[in-house]
């Protein structure tokens, strides 16, 4: 008997030491390449903001509110992320601070790419008329009512969560792990939810669907530029995944919820991390890696600026890697 229960014990201990190792193999994998893409979105924001023609020129300023907005959501959904591995749960206050920063975030990324495809429609459609349009002016204005009008969401989604009877609660403290769908506590929040996101991918969908359309009929006229209209085209196809991959990170909690009632932990927990990893961190990324690669103003200026963080950090270790040699030889 005695050598059964030992048996047992040792078989627990295994698991659990299996699902720790395995959790911190799958934790791995999605910290680091979130800290890479971190790094990497930082350093085109800086550069952004480093030169003159970025600062002043629309389509840079609006690229600049992309990945501002995507960096901002990325290192929530990474805090959640972590505290969730950790098993810390949060209060009702706190987690619904944290979500609501969240979706005034999210809905930044299709409005702007709205405002992005829009601006090279004008371009390519109208290209007389670019400059008058497309001014620093118009841009400026059109980044204020998008955040206004994702402020706006935010304060109907407070004004819902208040008729819920958080009185009637034992604790605030929450019995689950802080996400989106936590916070939907009654049935108009979660009405709500779905119909605004439904509402602006939809929306953003038939704008950027439209831009390449124009581009597309534009570029049969013989008075259009065709090299400046196949690279307006290949930008907005580029939008429209952005779009999808924006759209696919908003389905991720639903998705987890519904096969997680059928799934084992371990399997379930591997899954939701893949998920996370390509639903979450992936479309944030995105922006960085597409312009920093393909716009050949941006390319060698943020090639620099990555070439001279690692010497930066290169020059900083040196003197202290010394310093320690000669206390040891000493």
């Amino acid at each position: 008997m005695s050598y059964a229960n030992q048996s047992q014990t040792n078989f627990t201990i295994g698991q659990q030491y299996q699902e720790l190792l395995g959790l911190v193999l799958f934790s791995i994998l999605s910290v680091v390449p979130c800290c890479v893409f971190l790094f990497i979105n930082g350093t085109m924001l800086f550069t952004l903001r480093s030169k003159t023609v970025f600062r002043e020129t629309s389509r840079y300023i609006l690229l600049y509110n992309l990945l501002f907005a995507d960096t901002v959501l990325l290192v929530q959904s990474q805090l959640l992320y972590i505290l969730a591995a950790c098993r810390i749960t949060l209060t009702y206050p706190v987690c619904g601070v944290l979500t609501m920063l969240a979706s005034l975030t999210n809905a930044i990324s299709p409005l702007t790419l709205v405002l992005m495809s829009l601006e090279r429609y004008v371009a390519v459609c109208y290209p007389l008329r670019h400059a008058a349009i497309i001014t620093i002016r118009n841009t400026g204005m059109a980044i204020i009512v998008i955040w206004a009008f994702s402020s706006l969401n935010v304060l109907i989604q407070v004004l819902l969560l208040l008729n819920f009877s958080f009185e009637d609660l034992q604790s605030l403290q929450m019995k689950y792990f802080c996400v989106r769908e936590s916070m939907l506590l009654n049935l108009m929040s979660d009405l709500y939810e779905k119909a605004y996101t439904g509402f602006v991918f939809v929306s953003a969908g038939v704008a950027v669907t439209c831009s390449y359309v124009g581009v597309m009929v534009a570029a049969r006229s013989a008075s259009t530029d065709k090299a400046s209209a196949r690279k307006a085209r290949k930008t907005l196809l580029l939008h429209m995944v952005q779009l999808g991959l924006s759209l696919s990170s908003t389905v991720r909690d639903p998705l987890l919820f519904s096969i997680s009632q059928f799934l084992d932990r371990i399997i379930f927990v591997r899954i939701q991390i893949v998920l996370y990893v390509c639903m979450t961190i992936f479309p944030r990324c995105l922006s960085s890696l597409i312009y920093g690669i393909r716009d050949q103003t941006i390319r060698p200026i943020l090639m620099n600026n990555l070439c001279g963080w690692q010497h930066s950090l290169r020059v900083s270790v040196t003197p202290a890697q010394t310093k320690i040699g000669i206390l040891i030889t000493s």
